[in-house]
């Protein structure tokens, strides 16, 4: 994944080869798999075919580029894509939102779980058509399966180094796939031109509606669409103009390769495909390996783009509070690359279940679909508050494209439902991300509720005090509290507790400093308020939702700053250096809540405050996900009574002599 400065508004060639590596892997492997899912073992006839190929047609028009290429690419924040991307800019509209984007958040990784292996599944079984190698590389046979999990092992294996080496290469890669594909289907389509009249969409009602069975079919014809979210996700990564630019090119390459394969699936002679994959047909025997090389590269950079993405989607969801923090890498000098080695695990495993399970490309099409669809309904929706409400669209205008979309969308959704007893499984995961996200925003909200702010003015002669108070043995030179108070003259009431209870902490500066995630992509910068003459200082961070963030090397730089800019006078202060060592003396204090044995739930308070607590426990320590030093933290407990038990009868027993 490339850095988010790659964004650009002037097209170039190397922008344009960009976008083609990063944002069409998915959508541009599509071919591989669509057709045969559509036609699958049903008897060849032009309904099917100039129908299914119709539905295709039209599907990439209104899906892909009236949606996603001209509407919902509007939709940036700061230059930034992706479905909490425009949740943070509509969230302040409806409460409900939040639910709306998890859904969505959570079907667009389910999805990363099962497009790696249907993709490297599909090529590599097109190796079967390779003269001697019929049998080998037959779809389902061990060696297949064997290959598929290396592939996918070895892909997630080398995301702990970075992509930067390799993400050079695909878009010179991706380039030369979409000429072949192009290649491939004008070839078909000159000796058999009559396939163009599939352009016209009588072709694809006549289909849906007079066909046997023929509405279900959407469910196949969906898959040729299913990279559509990827544009939008990876537009800070690219840039509005180029995608729309680049996908020019990938929309005719893709259309006519559709347009080849029906042309030969109806010139083939046979009345069925009998397990033929038609993407592979058309290619003469030359071509088949150098081909079939090709598009297992192509599959490659698909997988990397949907990990890459998830990894993306996850970090934006801990700064957005929706996941419990987990350990983040930076595996490259790229600024927009991160690597979550809890994610990747899950993935792999995920990816490797789906092959073991499914064991070939066409029994996972039969399960492919569902996910994806959920989560273009959920962006549709979130779509609809921007249009309305900072687009400042007309509501008739707007209730018309969503009456369109929704009978779009809703029809896809309905087809691909059928699919559920196929992935039956798969609902368990996408239960689980679902829950964990649900559990850890109310369980946050309902925690901040019983978070008490108060007056810090209050108490600053106190303060004051006890920083003069040589009886009382120094805690610290510089002792600095996390806060989450947003107003610059309050801070938590436990945190004045913290300090003046049991043994009260003496240091000569109080810091408090509050990380303020903001609604912008990359948003770095601070501002400082002093309460107390050089005694008691408020400094607010105000960090992107997509940054990581590192409170400690952030905190220092800011003093550092405050010394030489020659401010607050802290530079004629004592930092706590001595002829011994020349450190500053810093300390960090972490106040961490628990649940107390006090309480009495009710089941969904119970529920969502235990999952809290139980995920906060399988997540980072708050030390590494503020990025703090663990020599430099001290970290204190307090507990959370939400509901007291005040029904205790308790009575003496007093013994009578």
């Amino acid at each position: 994944m490339e850095s988010h400065s790659i964004h650009k508004s002037k097209i170039t060639a190397t922008s344009i080869l960009i976008a083609l590596g990063i944002i069409y892997g998915d959508i541009g492997t599509s071919p591989l798999y669509v057709l045969k899912a559509i036609v699958g073992t049903k008897p060849i006839s032009d309904t099917l075919i100039y129908g299914g190929i119709s539905c295709i047609i039209w599907t990439l028009v209104l899906q892909t580029s009236i949606k996603y290429i001209w509407l919902t690419l509007q939709a940036d924040n700061q230059g930034e894509g992706g479905i909490f991307s425009l949740y943070a800019l509509v969230k302040r509209y409806s409460k409900g939102l939040s639910i709306i984007a998890i859904l969505g958040a959570t079907t667009l990784l389910a999805d990363g779980i099962i497009t790696p292996p249907i993709s490297v599944a599909s090529a590599i079984e097109g190796l079967s058509g390779v003269h001697g190698l019929e049998t080998v590389f037959k779809p389902g046979n061990t060696v297949t399966i064997t290959m598929v999990i290396i592939i996918l092992s070895l892909l997630f294996f080398f995301q702990r180094f970075g992509t930067n080496l390799v993400g050079k290469a695909f878009g010179p890669v991706m380039l030369l796939w979409f000429f072949m594909l192009s290649v491939l289907g004008i070839y078909q389509v000159t000796l058999h031109h009559e396939v163009l009249k599939a352009f016209n969409p009588y072709y694809a009602y006549q289909l849906l509606a007079q066909y046997p069975k023929g509405f279900w079919l959407l469910g196949a014809v969906f898959l040729c669409t299913t990279g559509a979210e990827a544009l939008y996700s990876d537009l800070g990564h690219c840039g509005r103009k180029n995608i729309r630019y680049s996908w020019a090119y990938v929309k005719i390459a893709l259309i006519l390769n559709y347009l080849g394969q029906s042309a030969w699936i109806l010139h083939s002679g046979g009345q069925y495909l009998e397990g033929r994959n038609p993407f592979f047909e058309i290619m003469p025997h030359w071509l088949l390996l150098p081909g079939i090389l090709l598009a297992t590269l192509a599959t490659i950079i698909a997988s990397q783009a949907l990990i890459s993405g998830s990894y993306t989607l996850i970090s934006e969801a801990m700064n957005l509070n929706f996941w419990p923090r987990v350990a983040v890498r930076q595996p490259s000098n790229s600024k927009g690359q991160i690597y979550i080695p809890s994610v990747n695990t899950i993935l792999w495993a995920g990816c490797v279940l789906m092959i073991l399970y499914f064991k070939s490309s066409e029994h996972m099409e039969a399960a492919y679909g569902f996910s994806i669809t959920v989560t273009m309904i959920m962006t549709t929706i979130l779509l609809s508050y921007y249009l309305r409400y900072i687009r400042k669209w007309n509501r008739i205008t707007l209730s018309l494209l969503l009456l369109l979309f929704g009978l779009v969308e809703s029809s896809f959704f309905l087809a691909n439902v059928a699919k559920i007893k196929e992935r039956w499984m798969f609902l368990f995961f996408e239960l689980f991300i679902f829950l964990a996200m649900y559990v850890w925003f109310k369980a946050r909200k309902i925690n901040n509720r019983f978070t008490k702010f108060i007056d810090l003015g209050k108490y600053s002669a106190q303060l004051n005090m006890l920083s003069l108070d040589e009886d009382i043995p120094k805690f610290s030179t510089h002792l600095i509290y996390l806060t989450k108070a947003n107003q610059h003259h309050q801070i938590e009431e436990k945190i004045i507790k913290s300090i003046f209870s049991k043994k009260p902490k003496r240091a000569d500066v109080y810091w408090f400093l509050h990380l303020n995630r903001t609604s912008q992509p990359f948003d770095l910068y601070y501002d400082v308020t002093e309460l107390i003459d050089d005694k008691v200082i408020k400094v607010t961070i105000h960090i992107g939702f997509r940054i990581q963030p590192k409170s400690e090397l952030y905190f220092k730089k800011i003093v550092q700053e405050l010394v030489e800019r020659k401010e607050l006078n802290l530079h004629i202060r004592p930092d706590g250096s001595t002829k011994y060592n020349n450190e500053a003396d810093f300390k960090f204090v972490i106040i961490e809540k628990f649940l107390s044995v006090e309480n009495e739930f009710a089941i969904k308070e119970g529920l969502l405050l235990n999952g809290y607590f139980l995920l906060k426990q399988l997540g980072q320590s708050d030390e590494a996900a503020f990025g703090l030093d663990k020599s430099d933290v001290v970290t204190e407990q307090v507990p959370l009574i939400y509901q007291p038990n005040n029904t205790i009868t308790l009575t003496r027993k007093i013994e009578t002599k």
